[in-house]
């Protein structure tokens, strides 16, 4: 187990910031509710609606630095979007942008951890799923965890019940809770090296 203070800076877009969710909590909020706050965490959300990965790539380092403590265990969270179809960046470069985002992370002893975009209704599910399967690809060659919220969710009835509700690009509180329950139960607590918050 850890014993220094844990810093996680979570970096995204407004899924990250929970938009939309009438608890604002979204599933940043919520995966920090379910954790374990032993060692102490401190849990900083920068979040830029709209944001596609280029333009991600080219802010999280300069916002992040101010926000790291060398006398804390510090973690990056990257909460991917889907902009990137929005804004018509080729998966070549979405790719590209992160495997450069997640090098320069761990060369400042970040320990990322990745969380893949959730489905939507109005674009391809085939498209979805290789933007995907292009992050899963990119964090499993540097040994980065990450979690796949689009293929458990895509067919899922109550993401997309809360999809429809909502009608827009980012869920409800049913759908922020799927995508924390995905985050929490794969991986979340051992790149932590804290308990699960159940067994305190």
């Amino acid at each position: 187990m850890n014993e220094a203070p844990i810093r996680i800076v979570f970096v995204g877009d407004e899924l990250v910031a929970g938009f939309g969710d009438a608890r604002a909590l979204g599933w940043t909020g919520r995966v920090m509710a379910r954790t374990l706050n032993d060692p102490p965490i401190l849990h900083l959300t920068l979040a830029v609606p709209g944001e596609n990965t280029a333009e991600l790539a080219g802010r999280w380092e300069a916002e992040v630095t101010s926000r790291v403590n060398n006398e804390a265990d510090c973690r990056l969270v990257i909460g991917m979007g889907s902009h990137d179809l929005d804004t018509g960046l080729t998966l070549a470069r979405a790719r590209l942008h992160l495997a450069n985002l997640l090098d320069s992370a761990e060369r400042m002893r970040l320990r990322p951890f990745v969380v893949g975009p959730p489905p939507r209704r109005d674009l391809s599910p085939k498209i979805q799923g290789d933007f995907t399967r292009a992050y899963g690809d990119v964090c499993t060659r540097r040994e980065v965890p990450f979690v796949d919220t689009f293929t458990p969710l895509v067919s899922h009835e109550q993401w997309n019940t809360d999809m429809v509700l909502s009608g827009g690009y980012t869920p409800r509180q049913a759908g922020y809770g799927l995508m924390a329950w995905l985050v929490l139960h794969n991986g979340w607590n051992q790149w932590l090296g804290v308990r699960p918050a159940s067994a305190s």
